[in-house]
């Protein structure tokens, strides 16, 4: 059995998407239209320098995954069995699975950028060496407790949320924790998956309320409860998610329970597809 996931923020390059805006000219206008500036020149050019900005990367990177989807099946591969995305790449699954046409999901996506985008002051960081039992003891014991599990990426690659200064003032804290290898403060702007994103979840979901989805043609793991969607609750997964951390472990471990043997990462880069490695040969030493 076969399953496509799909990366999230972080993932993005510029460049990326050259061979799919000329294949799929229609989706690109309607992109433009939906986004107020070229999808194009923004994916291969860049020219302010913005592409790393949470509310330009989430609509790039929704863009590029979905037409890549497109262009697979395209090429004449059938679709998977299960698909999945890490953070924002659930979105990308979820029009993969036909819940969500193309217009709605950049629109949504476009939206959740922006929201994101306004809660400033926070920040994560990458923990590697200890598993998510490690990682919440190290809070707990040292009083860490704005500090929040954001990420289950690997069994001992944690990603931790929070505000920046108490996220600054945990690295000695865990660097200094026997089986740490790395604590690496990464390149986002807001504490994501965490409490501090309640008000983005808060608006967000008065956005959810006017839409319609598609019957899911394709189960999508949910990030939230590695689970697939419930078809009666996806609004209220897409709003539990933002403050929710992104359970990938289970995830993968669900679909190799369902058969799944074949990963395929659709999009850009290859982050998810190592993650998937180390769950893999962890799940078959243990």
């Amino acid at each position: 059995m076969k399953a496509y996931v799909f990366p999230g923020q972080g993932s993005q390059q510029k460049g990326m998407g050259e061979e799919l805006f000329d294949a799929f000219p229609e989706l690109t206008r309607k992109a433009d239209e939906i986004l107020g500036y070229s999808i194009r020149e923004l994916c291969l050019e860049d020219p302010k320098g913005v592409l790393d900005n949470t509310r330009y990367t989430q609509p790039a990177l929704f863009t590029v995954c979905a037409l890549s989807y497109l262009k697979k099946l395209q090429d004449g591969e059938e679709k998977p069995d299960f698909v999945a995305g890490h953070s924002l790449g659930e979105y990308s699954a979820l029009f993969a699975a036909g819940i969500l046409d193309f217009e709605t999901g950049l629109a949504l996506v476009k939206r959740r950028g922006e929201l994101m985008s306004l809660e400033e002051g926070g920040a994560m960081a990458a923990v590697v060496g200890l598993d998510r039992e490690g990682v919440a003891k190290v809070l707990d014991q040292n009083a860490l407790s704005e500090i929040y599990i954001a990420n289950l990426n690997t069994p001992v690659q944690i990603v931790v949320s929070g505000k920046k200064e108490d996220i600054l003032k945990a690295e000695g804290i865990f660097t200094g924790t026997e089986g740490c290898s790395l604590y690496k403060v990464l390149n986002v702007s807001g504490a994501f998956h965490s409490p501090y994103m309640e008000n983005a979840r808060k608006a967000f979901t008065e956005e959810l309320k006017s839409l319609s989805f598609g019957k899911m043609e394709i189960p999508v793991i949910a990030n939230v409860n590695a689970l697939p969607y419930d078809e009666n609750r996806i609004s209220e997964t897409l709003s539990e998610q933002l403050i929710s951390p992104v359970r990938w472990v289970d995830s993968v471990k669900y679909m190799m329970d369902k058969g799944v043997d074949r990963f395929e990462e659709i999009g850009q880069g290859h982050v998810l597809s190592g993650m998937i490695r180390k769950i893999q040969r962890f799940v078959k030493s243990s």
